[in-house]
């Protein structure tokens, strides 16, 4: 498994690398890396130097062209099973993508600020580790020994500090925004692709603006939210057929 797009340079197409197995998760796959490349060759006309996305909007594209790819494949799903499937799997990346990076995100904020009043033992890392995942976790997922020391597998602590909040910023920025595309009648289109347009050249608040959203509003981040929660109940919905 695993794929990447890579935009080379702006006066070049960008190449999309993919493993790709005939499975449903590699049609998704496939959409999430097509959607990097649209953004890349969509931004290209602002430059090497502003071309590139930030952090923030950088799964913009990816996530949106997901969902769409998504919302396609469950609307011809043929037997509640395969629904099932799909819903579960969907709901268990979502999850993935928002609570766990934030409980990263979480572990790192403990680890820097126990940091300032002296140098950290493995054990006391290991406690922090615990106690985050823990939570986030709950009470359904036992740790076994030995769970203390799995922080070490994240290279984003050593080598990009903090990095995990942009997955579940852009996760949630695009499920707000795919909300607000499944409400519109017209005019969504057009934003939308001004938006990818923008490249590195705008601030997120800037380029949300137009559809009504921001991310300094706790409403932004409920309406991506809700649609974690309605895939959850249809998903709960079938369990009970």
């Amino acid at each position: 498994p695993g794929a990447f797009a890579h935009p080379t340079v702006p006066s070049a197409h960008p190449y999309v690398l993919v493993n790709y197995q005939g499975k449903t998760r590699d049609v998704m796959t496939l959409a999430h890396e097509l959607g990097h490349g649209v953004h890349q060759v969509l931004a290209a006309p602002n430059g090497p130097l502003m071309a590139p996305t930030p952090l923030t909007l950088a799964e913009t594209a990816s996530v949106f062209g997901e969902m769409l790819t998504f919302k396609s494949l469950l609307a011809t799903a043929d037997n509640p099973q395969t629904r099932k499937i799909m819903l579960a799997s969907k709901a268990e990346d979502m999850i993935n993508t928002v609570v766990r990076q934030i409980a990263f995100y979480t572990f790192e904020r403990k680890v820097h600020t126990e940091r300032r009043n002296g140098e950290l033992t493995s054990e006391k890392i290991g406690e922090l580790w615990l106690s985050v995942q823990s939570e986030s976790l709950g009470p359904a997922i036992s740790l076994n020994e030995g769970y203390e020391s799995f922080w070490t597998y994240i290279p984003h602590f050593i080598h990009s500090p903090f990095y995990v909040y942009a997955y579940a910023f852009g996760d949630c920025l695009v499920n707000s925004l795919y909300a607000v595309y499944e409400e519109a009648e017209t005019g969504f289109q057009e934003k939308y692709f001004d938006l990818l347009k923008a490249g590195g050249t705008k601030h997120h608040s800037e380029l949300l603006a137009p559809f009504g959203l921001s991310a300094s509003d706790p409403d932004f981040w409920k309406k991506g939210l809700a649609v974690i929660e309605r895939l959850i109940d249809e998903l709960e919905a079938l369990e009970t057929e």
